[in-house]
């Protein structure tokens, strides 16, 4: 059996680790702004850019459908989104470029697509994103 001593350090040792654990997972999850470093600007705005692209590849426009702006969304209701995309049509994409000045960013995509017997066919995309509410938001209009 432990002595009393040893059974008490190791509780706020764990809790040592698990504050410092949350603490440095909080740091990394900043929120982005207009403010942010380009750097981030650009890693974050071409995640999510990427991350809306694969659900569009895989059909769900459910979830691409989040990836649009508050202002987008409320102006587009999800069943007229849903009807202006084809599903089953595009094969892939990949970020190309990301550019970004204060809140605003233009993100060039590179996207496959199969179109009747051309299969293959790659075109590049230019979407519009802004940074708000800490987060960053294609820009889609009706």
């Amino acid at each position: 059996m432990m002595p009393v001593v040893k059974r008490r350090q190791v509780p706020i040792s764990r809790l040592a680790l698990i504050t410092s654990l949350a603490l440095a997972g909080c740091a990394g999850m900043a929120r982005l702004s207009a403010d942010s470093s380009p750097e981030a600007k650009r890693e974050a705005v071409s995640a999510r850019a990427e991350a809306r692209w694969q659900a569009l590849i895989k059909g769900d426009l459910d979830a691409a459908y989040q990836y649009l702006s508050p202002g987008s969304r409320a102006t587009i209701p999800l069943d007229v989104y849903k009807a202006t995309h084809k599903v089953g049509l595009y094969r892939g994409a990949k970020v190309d470029s990301v550019a970004c000045e204060a809140a605003a960013c233009k993100v060039v995509m590179l996207i496959r697509y199969d179109f009747k017997s051309f299969k293959g066919v790659e075109t590049r995309l230019t979407e519009q994103w802004v940074i708000e509410g800490g987060q960053a938001w294609i820009l889609v209009r009706r």
